[in-house]
């Protein structure tokens, strides 16, 4: 697998898990919980955006 789609699929990946887990923190109520989804949906639209640049390039 080219490494701009991995990367994509490994953001969407971070994306779907930082989504669960912050519904989940949202849910019981656990504010640390919430912030790493958070963030880690963040990571992953990062690493998606990057998949995007790389597979633009040709990479």
């Amino acid at each position: 697998m080219k490494s701009g789609i991995r990367d994509k699929a490994q953001g969407v990946l971070h994306e779907m898990k930082g989504k669960v887990k912050e519904v989940t923190g949202k849910l019981t109520d656990n504010s640390k919980l919430e912030a790493e989804g958070k963030a880690e949906k963040m990571a992953g639209k990062a690493q998606g955006k990057v998949g995007e640049v790389k597979r633009d390039l040709g990479e």
